[in-house]
């Protein structure tokens, strides 16, 4: 499994991919929390992150199944995937192999944020008044969110040959999981059963943990959720059937 994680990272550091993805979402990011006053923290007049945390899932949406949708999809294409399965390695040790390798790519991105916490920390007055409880939450629910959107993204690729059909069967799962069960729930169809749907969504349990409460209902609902999208893969690419 090591072999194909370092394989794997190398990979995406040689191809340019993680430099972009790092550049793309700290750049969104940056942008968005201070410099388009509809969402600056400098026009809100509040130390807090709560601007990036809203916006930063909808930005992985389309940057997570961009780092996964070459990951089986181009294997396949280029025939040579049929040379890994031959490898003494199981279909355990490719899947959590390329899994690991994405799923650091996205901390790495996450990472440099930091700063962002610092910046506003040191702007509010008196200095230090910022919620950090919220804000580490949101951090651990944030690479909750990027463990599980790495798995669907694995998941989608291991459906296609193609690259651009991966990145878009990425891109709706990750929406549909992570947004869709809110708005399914605004139906005037579900009644009392409205909280039970939004307990579905990825949105209800990243925004519990946003308050600074680490429930473990909502830390099992994300592994639970990345495990089963993995077992899905390992029993697509257990059938040889591409």
């Amino acid at each position: 499994m090591t072999h194909i994680l370092f394989k794997e990272f190398n990979g995406f550091l040689n191809s340019l991919i993680a430099y972009i993805v790092i550049g793309v979402f700290l750049t969104a990011m940056g942008l968005l929390l201070w410099v388009f006053p509809e969402t600056s923290v400098l026009e809100y007049g509040y130390a807090d992150m709560g601007t990036f945390f809203a916006l930063a899932p909808y930005v992985y949406i389309f940057l997570i199944p961009a780092i996964t949708m070459r990951s089986f999809a181009e294997e396949k294409r280029a025939g040579t995937m049929e040379l890994l399965l031959t490898r003494p390695l199981s279909d355990w040790d490719i899947i959590l192999g390329k899994y690991l390798a994405g799923l650091l790519l996205i901390i790495f991105s996450i990472l440099p944020t930091l700063i962002y916490y610092f910046s506003i920390s040191y702007l509010g007055d008196p200095a230090g008044n910022i919620d950090t409880s919220g804000v580490i939450g949101s951090y651990i629910g944030l690479v909750l969110l990027g463990a599980a959107f790495c798995a669907i993204g694995l998941f989608s690729s291991s459906l296609t040959t193609n690259q651009i059909v991966s990145f878009i069967l990425g891109a709706f799962f990750c929406f549909l999981l992570y947004a869709g069960f809110d708005s399914i729930s605004n139906l005037n169809l579900w009644s009392a059963n409205v909280l039970i749907i939004r307990q579905l969504g990825m949105n209800y349990h990243y925004d519990a943990l946003g308050k600074g409460l680490i429930d473990s209902r909502d830390l099992i609902y994300f592994l639970s959720l990345a495990m089963l999208f993995l077992l899905l893969t390992k029993l697509k690419i257990g059938s040889r059937s591409w």
